[in-house]
């Protein structure tokens, strides 16, 4: 059996004070900076996270650490933080959380469907345009807009 990485060691290690905090454990990245590393821990939950939220589960992830080894003795920085708007979209839960936002979806026959997401379950979401399985999918994320909805242009007339 292949030893683990750093990274899944680190998962493993936080993914339970994560989720004792309420959150979903989205990513663990380590890169180099210099003499030292950054630690990335990628938090989020359904209705998103303050920085309140995140500064709380950063203290209990860095008692964690600093209770363990994983990190060996190079210094590092611990970044814990939400995902970005282009997070792809891989799991139920990353559809849940689009729900009312405009996506771009690779499907696995090639084609491409942009549409707004109206609901989503754990195997299908509902598109303005029809039903996506998310098994269809190979590539998709949260288109940025950068207009006003129509529902807030609605209310200045």
């Amino acid at each position: 059996m292949a030893a683990e990485t750093l990274p899944v060691r680190i998962e493993r290690l936080v993914a339970p004070v994560v989720t004792a905090a309420g959150l979903d454990l989205e990513g663990v990245e380590v890169t180099p900076a210099g003499r030292r590393r950054v630690l990335r821990v990628v938090v989020d939950r359904d209705g998103g996270i303050d920085l309140d939220g995140v500064a709380e589960v950063s203290r209990a992830v860095s008692d964690t650490l600093d209770a363990s080894d994983v990190m060996g003795g190079q210094a590092y920085v611990l970044e814990v933080t939400s995902p970005g708007t282009d997070r792809p979209l891989t799991a139920p839960r990353h559809w849940r959380r689009a729900v009312g936002r405009l996506v771009k979806a690779e499907l696995t026959d090639g084609s491409t469907r942009t549409a707004r997401v109206l609901e989503a379950g754990e195997d299908v979401a509902v598109l303005a345009d029809g039903p996506l399985a998310y098994g269809e999918v190979r590539r998709a994320r949260v288109e940025v807009e950068f207009g006003k909805s129509d529902e807030l242009q609605g209310e200045e007339d």
